[in-house]
Formats: C-alpha cells, sequence, structure tokens
C-alpha cells in the first residue's frame, strides 16, 4: 500500500499520496472527475505556471509576500518549467466549471515543491499555502482566462510556422508545374483549361489567406484580464499589481501582450477564444477541400484521373495487393473535421456564460487547444509525406486536356459559336478529340492548333485576342 499523508480542507480530512506534490483540492477532483482520462495541454500547465511565477515576482516587489516564501514560489515555477513534476497535473479536462480544479491543481504543486525548497514536508502548509501565497492576489477567475490566452499564443507560434511552410510547398510545386496543360472542371465537368501550377498555386493562396486571418485573430488574446481577480474588479490586489504581472510576463514570454481595459469585460467574455477557433474552423474547409481535391486528382491510378501521383508511404490495404491510398490527405480530412467540431462545442460553451462570469471555460481550453496542436502537426505531416513529393502525369494531364470538350470555349472566338458546338457534339458523339474534328473539317490548321494549346493562350487574360491575331498568320 502507497504511503499516505491527511490534508484539510473547509470540508474536511481526506488522505493524499505522501509523493504527491498535489493536494486534497486536486485528490477530490481526482474523485469527482474521472470522465475521459484525457489530462491539461502542457502548454496550458506552462501558461498556468508562468502566471503564478510573475504573480509571486510581482506580490515581493509590491511588499506584499515574503520574499523567502515568494522566491521559494518562484523557484518551484521554474522547475516546473524546466520539465520537472509533469505527472503531478492530474485534473481531467472535464472538472469543475472555470477551472477552479485544475488551478488549485497548479497552487498545491507550486505550494509543496516550495515548501520541500524550505526545508518542510509535503502537507506542510504552515510553510506556503496553495491559496493564501501561490494563488495571492488572484483567483480562478482571471487565472484560467489569462492561461488559455498565453497557451493559445504559445501553440500559434508553432502552428503559424506550419501553416506558412505548407503554403510555401504549395507554390513550390505551383512553379514546378506552371507549364503542365490540364483540363479544368466546374460541376466535376469538362471546362476550359488551366495548368496544374495554376491550380496548386490557387491551393497556396487559400492558405495565405486563412494565415493572415488567425493572425488578426490572435490579436486578441494578447489582452489579457489578470488583475482583474473574482469578478474584474480586481479586490484584494494593490496598486499596480495588475501591470507588474503584465509586464512579467511580456518580458517571460516574448509576447506583447497588454491588459485588457476593461477587466469585468475581460472577465466574462470568452468570445477573444471563439473568435480563434472560428479562424481554425475556416482554415479547416480550406484544407478539406484541398485534400479531397488532391485525393480526386490522383485517383486511380488506373481507373481514376491520376493527374497527380502522391508519395506512396504504405500499403494501402490488409486484403488487395499492390494498393496504396492516399493516406496523408485523409488524416488531415479527420484533423479538419476534429477542429470543426471543436469549434462548435466551443462556440456553445462561449454563448452559455452568466453575467460576471462563464464557467464552461476547461472545455473552451481543451478544445481550442486541442485544434491547434492537431493541426500543427497534421500540417508538417501533410507537407512533408504528401505535398512536397507530389509528381505531375503530365501525359495523363494533356491527353485529358485535348479530350475535353470544355474546349469548345476556346475554339468560339475562332471559328464561332456555332461551329464551336458543332464541332464539340460530333466530339461527343464519335468520341474523337476536338482536334480531331477541327483538323478534319478544316477549320484550323495543326500549326494554329498548336499554338491554341499551350499555356501562354490558354491560361491568361486576353487570350482570344492574341489566338486569333496568331491563327490568322
Amino acid at each position: 500500500m502507497a504511503m499516505m499523508r491527511v490534508e484539510r480542507d473547509t470540508l474536511g480530512e481526506k488522505e493524499v499520496p505522501q509523493g504527491a506534490y498535489y493536494g486534497i483540492q486536486t485528490s477530490r477532483a481526482l474523485e469527482n472527475f474521472p470522465i475521459s482520462g484525457l489530462r491539461p495541454h502542457p502548454r496550458f500547465v506552462e501558461a498556468t505556471v508562468l502566471i503564478k511565477k510573475a504573480a509571486a515576482e510581482a506580490n515581493i516587489a509590491l511588499g506584499m509576500l515574503e520574499p523567502k516564501i515568494g522566491e521559494a514560489i518562484v523557484q518551484a515555477a521554474d522547475e516546473v518549467l524546466a520539465g520537472r513534476f509533469s505527472d503531478q497535473f492530474v485534473v481531467d479536462v472535464f472538472q469543475a466549471g472555470a477551472g477552479t480544479s485544475h488551478h488549485m491543481n497548479v497552487n498545491e504543486v507550486l505550494a509543496n515543491r516550495a515548501i520541500e525548497i524550505l526545508g518542510g514536508e509535503k502537507g506542510d502548509y504552515s510553510w506556503v499555502h496553495p491559496n493564501d501565497h501561490v494563488n495571492m492576489g488572484q483567483s480562478t477567475n482571471d487565472v484560467f482566462p489569462t492561461a488559455i490566452r498565453l497557451a493559445g499564443l504559445f501553440l500559434l507560434r508553432e502552428l503559424l510556422p506550419a501553416l506558412e511552410a505548407l503554403e510555401e510547398a504549395f507554390e513550390g510545386k505551383a512553379e514546378e508545374f506552371a507549364q503542365v496543360l490540364k483540363s479544368g472542371r466546374t460541376h466535376l465537368q469538362d471546362a476550359v483549361p488551366l495548368t496544374l501550377g495554376q491550380e496548386l498555386g490557387a491551393y497556396a493562396h487559400a492558405l495565405s489567406r486563412a494565415r493572415r486571418r488567425i493572425e488578426a485573430a490572435g490579436e486578441s488574446m494578447k489582452e489579457l484580464g489578470i488583475g482583474g481577480n473574482a469578478v474584474g474588479t480586481g479586490l484584494s490586489t494593490p496598486p499596480g499589481y495588475r501591470e507588474e504581472v503584465v509586464a512579467r510576463l511580456r518580458a517571460y514570454t516574448g509576447l506583447e501582450l497588454r491588459g485588457h481595459r476593461d477587466l469585468i469585460e475581460a472577465t466574462s467574455n470568452t468570445t477573444p477564444f471563439a473568435e480563434l477557433s472560428g479562424s481554425l474552423r475556416l482554415l479547416a474547409l480550406d484544407l478539406i477541400r484541398i485534400a479531397n481535391d488532391l485525393r480526386l486528382l490522383s485517383s486511380g491510378p488506373r481507373t481514376g484521373l491520376a493527374e497527380i501521383e502522391l508519395p506512396a508511404i504504405q500499403p494501402g490495404s490488409s486484403m488487395m495487393p499492390g494498393k496504396i491510398n492516399p493516406v496523408m490527405a485523409e488524416a488531415l480530412d479527420m484533423v479538419a473535421f476534429q477542429v470543426i467540431g471543436n469549434d462548435l462545442t466551443l462556440s456553445l460553451a462561449c454563448q452559455a456564460g452568466q453575467l460576471e462570469l462563464n464557467v464552461m471555460m476547461p472545455v473552451m481550453a481543451f478544445n481550442l487547444l486541442q485544434s491547434m496542436e492537431i493541426l500543427k502537426n497534421g500540417l508538417r505531416l501533410f507537407r512533408e509525406k504528401c505535398i512536397e513529393g507530389i509528381q505531375a502525369n503530365e501525359e495523363r494531364c494533356r491527353q485529358y486536356m485535348e479530350n475535353s470538350l470544355g474546349l469548345a470555349t476556346v475554339l468560339n472566338p475562332l471559328i464561332g459559336y456555332e461551329a464551336a458546338a458543332r464541332v464539340a457534339r460530333r466530339a461527343r458523339v464519335s468520341g474523337k478529340s476536338l482536334r480531331e474534328v477541327v483538323l478534319e473539317e478544316g477549320l484550323l490548321s495543326p500549326e494554329a492548333l498548336d499554338r491554341i494549346l499551350s499555356p501562354e493562350y490558354l491560361t491568361r487574360p486576353g487570350m482570344a485576342a492574341q489566338v486569333k491575331e496568331k491563327a490568322s498568320v
């Protein structure tokens, strides 16, 4: 049997494992919320501990906290930030409203480690108290949303470069395939030609727009409500406390953090989290479209479009030998679906706020940070294992393009609408290409057709006038 110690709170006594750095309130949360088995994101723990460190230093500077105690709390925080005690943050992500359980888990771990640093035994809170010392001048209601903001900003610094790298990978492929002509498709039917480079370049532009939306949404996350305390009035905080804490967090993180101008609004309003989550949802919609396009363009290889070939990174079937599937595109779809679901959950939680507090913040934190985590990993893997290795099937692309009935639109300004429609009908019925029918009818010379079926003429504005001029030479 594990050795136990007895701790006390306002509800009575409870045994806590002797080796645990958490205390009685965390133990109660472990009993109350064995729901998902999911633990807080490491960045969220980091953010909460940073706030505790900044608060301890601010309270020392303002003469509120005895330096010996405050310095022990700071040392304990630094040890956690260096990677120690990660197994002590154990509260399920589905927990007490507003996040009190997670918050007290952090307070207790830091208090018990500070007690050890000072020479005491874990659980003897006469040395360092989780509430009186570690939580001095704070409340769950200002610490928890501030931690969401910081953790979100930490993950943004990882997500945005991953998104930009994917954007650049598409730009590279756009340049590589700039001369590969292919048939366009609208309504999944033949349309006018474009190049494979143009098609992939459009994906890069879509990702660029998504990145800018996410960056803009991240700006509101830099406004911190720390110092607002329970309802935003700053009760129990000394003058200058808020400014001291924000300044230290700014120095620790290198982020352009600032105090919110209305702490009551910052405490009660969680729409900045919904704004950032919403920008991730829009990215997810773009990613689903792009991934599904690539699945379609690579379909086959014998019975599909097969205009591109995606890297073969694993066998595709336990039954069918030689089968290769677009697994990275499929995985990215599933990531994007999860992000959309997370955003719906966060949206419902955001609107559930009442009066001076939204108690649904734990589920917001979990869903927002999970979306950012799986996106940053999914984007990197999609780029490395899929996009960077795309190969073009130029012969298949040109074959489809030359057989496409969409070329009738190209012929229209040269031979007239009626003749172009007649050629398209003959080609459809006979199974011949438009080129074959045009040459059979003597409507254009082979040289003129060669000039028409080139990237310069088919994919640039003003094409019709240039083609007509060349065709008459």
